[in-house]
């Protein structure tokens, strides 16, 4: 029988009454434990902001980083032990702004990390400035006359950059977001979960969402079309969740660590990385 205390802290959440980070770390701890992980095979990692103290509220092991790094630490975690199941949680300025360049990156390389990025379309930690998601047009601490910033779009993005599993999910509806998280974790390579999460503090979202969302797979849509994913991505009519691309085609980075390795891996073989292959993490990281 599945123990539902089996990823509770002893540190309870303090976010905002109504914060959809909520949703959010209870929807990652229904699919870890549905998943059939244990506390020891799970490692969440994340940077700064009010998301990104998702590491001290749930029951695994933890690393709480520096703004916008947490996925240099999240790989890196991955590639020196990679039996690990390694989640990277984190807000929209923190992997959207500082360190979207890491994001793209790891796409490209096919990181084996789940990336939960909960986008309130604001920076809540610091209390209500502009972020990279913040709309055309809206007033923040930053922007009291509007924005005049054109939105990033973080999901055609990491597609175009060779994104392997792209999803979009709600917090609002935290056991549809854990049926993706549950699929994310199956998933062979780099995830993306854009959860959006409103803050109901700086800019509340949740009525507009909760009017406009609805379900790709209710429509029967199929997430093995990359065209047709950036149209879903683009819908100018309503908010879709769910996954809009996924292939299995593609190795991740750490399976060809192993190769380069000579098949030695995972880690009980292995004791340092090639030299190669730090050299241009190194790099990368920089």
């Amino acid at each position: 029988m599945l123990d539902p205390k089996l990823f509770e802290s002893d540190t309870r959440a303090d976010w905002c009454p109504g914060c959809g980070d909520f949703g959010v770390l209870a929807a990652l701890k229904d699919a870890l434990l549905k998943s059939g992980k244990q506390p020891h095979e799970v490692v969440v990692v994340s940077g700064i902001g009010c998301s990104s103290n998702m590491p001290g509220y749930i029951r695994t092991y933890g690393f709480h980083g520096l703004h916008g790094r947490p996925m240099p630490v999240a790989i890196g975690i991955k590639c020196a032990n990679p039996r690990l199941t390694v989640v990277a949680a984190a807000g929209d300025g923190d992997e959207y702004g500082i360190g979207f360049n890491h994001v793209v990156h790891a796409a490209r390389r096919n990181d084996d990390i789940k990336l939960i990025v909960m986008n309130n379309e604001i920076y809540g930690l610091t209390t209500g400035q502009l972020s990279p998601t913040s709309r055309l047009g809206q007033k923040t601490k930053t922007s009291p006359e509007g924005s005049i910033i054109y939105p990033i779009k973080p999901l055609p993005t990491i597609l175009g950059a060779g994104g392997t599993f792209v999803a979009r999910t709600f917090s609002g509806d935290p056991k549809h977001m854990s049926l993706v998280i549950q699929e994310a974790l199956k998933h062979r390579g780099f995830a993306l979960i854009d959860a959006i999460s409103p803050c109901v503090t700086w800019h509340n979202i949740y009525d507009e969402v909760k009017k406009l969302f609805y379900k790709l797979e209710d429509r029967g849509y199929k997430p093995d079309d990359e065209q047709k994913a950036y149209e879903a991505m683009n819908d100018p009519n309503g908010i879709p969740i769910g996954i809009f691309y996924r292939t299995e085609d593609k190795a991740s980075f750490q399976e060809r660590l192993g190769e380069v390795n000579g098949g030695r891996w995972p880690v009980d073989e292995v004791k340092t990385l090639p030299e190669s292959v730090c050299r241009s993490l190194a790099l990368e990281f920089a």
